[in-house]
């Protein structure tokens, strides 16, 4: 797990001993046939109160600060952060020991994870009761077939080509949807069908391209359990998500 709020401190803190090193260099660099004139672009803009470089790189380091506290939901204690400065400026030694340190890294790595656990129970509890309602709608449906997985499809277009074993390799046009409309992926979008192994897919879909016969087009409502089920993939499908698709097959190989 990443911790933004530490890593940002510590980049920060890199970033700012990177402007501070190469001074030898850098005097080099402006005394070269480059003139300072052609270089530099006067900042006329600028707030009164930031006028001077140190100034601008303390405000860049403390808004990016301030930001990744407020998006990791952390309050952000501006008498610690100046009393830190003010101690490292007058050279005293850290008011927390290591250990003091560590603790308080390791405190909010699980504070953090608490929080996401939490979160993703919330999407799973919420997707898993709306997708029993939905697949028990969906089963009394004129068409719908359920299967002794839980799978349940209904054949729109008949094919008379022959069907796939597990051992087989199918090009197949198809479009996934969430149950609340959501694409999250589409060949059809793409311009050109996918070819995978009948193995190499979830579980709903396994046992689907082997119930079709080239030519066919099904729909099919996957529960999770036959989808990605706890994990989820990616941004677009929750843990516990139910998903839809149309699925033609196209050719066996």
């Amino acid at each position: 797990m990443k911790l933004n709020s530490i890593a940002l401190i510590t980049a920060s803190t890199l970033f700012l001993a990177a402007c501070g090193s190469d001074k030898e260099e850098s005097t080099e660099a402006a005394t070269s046939d480059t003139t300072t004139e052609s270089t530099v672009v006067a900042d006329d803009a600028a707030d009164p109160a930031l006028a001077s470089l140190e100034q601008k790189l303390s405000y860049i380091v403390g808004t990016n600060l301030a930001g990744q506290f407020k998006r990791d939901e952390l309050n952000f204690d501006i008498n610690a952060f100046t009393m830190a400065i003010n101690d490292v400026q007058a050279d005293k030694e850290s008011r927390l020991s290591q250990e003091q340190i560590q603790l308080a890294i390791t405190t909010m790595q699980q504070q953090t994870k608490e929080k996401q656990m939490a979160a993703q129970k919330a999407v799973s509890d919420k997707n898993k009761a709306e997708g029993a309602a939905y697949l028990e709608a969906n089963a009394k449906k004129e068409g719908v077939i359920v299967t002794e997985s839980g799978l349940q499809y209904k054949e729109v277009v008949s094919g008379d080509g022959e069907m796939p074993t597990s051992d087989k390799t199918v090009v197949v046009h198809y479009a996934g949807t969430l149950i609340d409309g959501t694409e999250f992926d589409s060949s059809y979008k793409r311009g050109e069908p996918a070819e995978f192994p009948v193995t190499g897919v979830i579980k709903g879909w396994v046992e689907a391209l082997q119930l079709m016969n080239v030519g066919d087009k099904f729909e099919l409502a996957i529960p999770s359990e036959l989808a990605y089920g706890t994990r989820g993939s990616g941004a677009a499908i929750g843990a516990d998500a139910t998903l839809l698709f149309e699925v033609e097959l196209v050719a066996i190989k």
